[in-house]
């Protein structure tokens, strides 16, 4: 469940416990703050007190009354159960691929998604199995959390900036973990849960990397 479900579902539950009164909206504007930590101004928007949503999922409350939620690994089995995860309507958009350096954002994405890929092949190959993520990428799983938002905001503006930023955003912090904390044993190392749960983070970066690919126009590609 994303943090923008979570929200929702924590409206209609108030409401349902009679505790609000109001139309239950079908999304909600969720903002990432990095690390993991998410906030929204569902309460503000809906004119109602933010801890009775808050509470409902185990958030807390910042600034003029925003709801403030903290995901953490269990975003990653959300996303590698949920083959559409954050999909919309968003309008074609693109960069172009020259030069390929990091620097260059449809490079620095498009590798990104291509290494998520490599790295599946590679750990069926060598018959390490994709389990529970355990943590420690807390950017990365951040911006995993940020791209439904992104998108449904890409489709409300008709522009689809707000998630092509969003997927350099993946993209980069992914990059920074593939070197730092390499999914597949290294030398004599053996295989052990640290390494499944890295090949299963890499399977959430396929499928969110390969979706927005998909959202502004371009076949993702597994090799490049």
């Amino acid at each position: 469940m994303t943090p923008g479900d979570a929200l929702v579902r924590a409206v209609r539950d108030a409401v349902d416990a009679g505790e609000i009164d109001v139309a239950v909206p079908e999304q909600v504007v969720v903002f990432g703050r990095g690390g993991g930590v998410f906030e929204s101004p569902v309460a503000l928007r809906l004119g109602v007190d933010p801890w009775v949503i808050a509470r409902r999922v185990g958030g807390s409350v910042s600034g003029p009354g925003f709801v403030r939620v903290v995901v953490g690994p269990e975003l990653v089995e959300v996303i590698r159960r949920d083959p559409g995860y954050g999909v919309a309507r968003v309008p074609r958009g693109g960069w172009s691929e020259w030069p390929r350096t990091f620097d260059n954002p449809g490079f620095s994405v498009r590798y990104a998604y291509a290494r998520a890929c490599w790295v599946g092949r590679w750990a069926r190959e060598l018959g390490v199995g994709a389990g529970p993520f355990e943590g420690g990428a807390e950017e990365l799983v951040g911006a995993l959390g940020d791209v439904p938002g992104r998108a449904a905001q890409a489709e409300r503006e008709g522009d689809a900036r707000p998630l092509m930023l969003c997927l350099e955003n993946v993209a980069g912090a992914y990059h920074e973990v593939h070197e730092r904390c390499p999914a597949l044993p290294v030398g004599d190392e053996e295989p052990g849960a640290v390494h499944a749960g890295r090949v299963g983070l890499a399977e959430a970066v396929r499928v969110v990397l390969g979706n927005g690919l998909n959202m502004i126009g371009e076949t993702p590609r597994e090799r490049i």
